[in-house]
């Protein structure tokens, strides 16, 4: 069985209830429309000079959903491990995230 729990019309996230009756397991998952973030994304991206300097301390370098954000933060330890965090940010697959060209 598959019910939806909640939506968040802000977000675009669904969160749904699975519930298998004959293991009487039960899961929760949660998926999100990302349209909106890539297409933002892709705006931003093509609006930054690449000859842009990298100096200073913040740059924002990606607009990450929701749901991946939490995923991301499981599996770096609640974003401790910088490594893979830039790993996430730099694979090709991600790239439609980035909001600024070169290498993190």
């Amino acid at each position: 069985m598959k019910r939806v729990l909640d939506y968040d019309p802000a977000t675009g996230i669904t969160q749904w209830f699975h519930f298998d009756e004959a293991s009487g397991s039960m899961a929760l998952e949660s998926e999100q429309d990302v349209t909106a973030i890539i297409e933002s994304s892709k705006e931003v991206f093509n609006q930054t000079d690449e000859r842009a300097s990298w100096k200073g301390d913040v740059h924002k370098v990606a607009s990450i959903p929701m749901v991946i954000y939490h995923e991301l933060a499981k599996v770096s330890n609640n974003f401790k491990d910088q490594a893979a965090i830039r790993r996430f940010l730099n694979d090709k697959d991600n790239r439609v995230f980035r909001t600024r060209p070169g290498r993190i």
